[in-house]
């Protein structure tokens, strides 16, 4: 069995592309979801991109799942370590610009009535791109690896991952675009807090269960993580199916475009 690679040196400037990379974007993003709530009246926007970076401090928990290292040499920025695994500063970050930002635009447009299942799942195939561009760079770089004896590897990053993240943010935008439209209070958004771990969780331990068990093993079996692999990428293929039949009761009302009245239903929920 793999072992955590807790001596390989870490590649400082890809550490410092990360960091200083992905928390510039984020600045980017919070001006626009800034201006996408000033324009709507909203914080529902911001919420979401805020929800995405403090869910970040549960990480360690999808590396002890997933065989996720960041190398931890000389140099590392980090901030805390739990499960063996030191997190770098760059994990909010890095949480705002993979996940928040797709998943921001793809609740926008439920709200709005513009979006329909084709138009989700083609959200889910960019998230996709997003997310194995992203981590390749990442891992091809020097900044951390997936340790385990994962299957279905593209420039080591495992196919498995990628499939898994997709169904998560669209499972997150469809459920935050739910409670925005059923919101009466403005502080009734404070749950998106609590929305984007257990729909971050729901996806990558419960779909992605069969491979986080077949990774962890006593007896390692190659065949078996394959297969794992295989059912986990099915499940989370059916989650995003099941988000996009979802879209149809989110927008059961049919406005295209916001509507604000102060004091009613739909004036807190854009």
């Amino acid at each position: 069995m793999p072992t955590q690679p807790i001596d390989h040196p870490l590649n400082l400037t890809m550490q410092a592309i990360l960091t200083y990379g992905s928390w510039g974007l984020t600045l980017v993003l919070l001006a626009l979801a800034v201006r996408m709530g000033l324009r709507e009246r909203t914080p529902f926007y911001v919420l979401m991109v805020l929800a995405s970076m403090v869910a970040a401090f549960a990480e360690p928990l999808y590396d002890a799942g997933m065989s996720l290292y960041f190398y931890s040499t000389d140099g590392m920025f980090t901030h805390f370590t739990a499960f063996g695994v030191p997190q770098p500063i760059w994990t909010h970050s890095g949480y705002a610009v993979l996940y928040a930002s797709a998943a921001i635009y793809i609740a926008r447009a439920i709200g709005r009535g513009t979006l329909t299942a084709r138009g989700l799942y083609a959200f889910a195939g960019i998230e996709l791109a997003m997310s194995s561009v992203f981590e390749m760079v990442g891992i091809n770089g020097g900044a951390y690896e997936y340790w385990g004896p994962h299957a279905f590897r593209i420039f080591q990053y495992p196919l498995v991952i990628g499939v898994l993240e997709a169904a998560q943010v669209v499972c997150f935008a469809v459920v935050a675009a739910i409670l925005r439209d059923r919101a009466t209070r403005p502080r009734h958004l404070l749950g998106l807090f609590l929305l984007f771990p257990c729909t971050f969780f729901m996806a990558n331990f419960g779909a992605g269960a069969p491979v986080i068990i077949a990774l962890h093993l006593e007896r390692h079996s190659s065949a078996l993580v394959a297969l794992a692999s295989v059912l986990s990428i099915f499940a989370a293929l059916v989650l995003i199916h099941t988000a996009a039949q979802c879209i149809p009761v989110v927008i059961g009302r049919g406005r295209s475009e916001p509507v604000v009245v102060a004091g009613q239903r739909d004036g807190v929920g854009v």
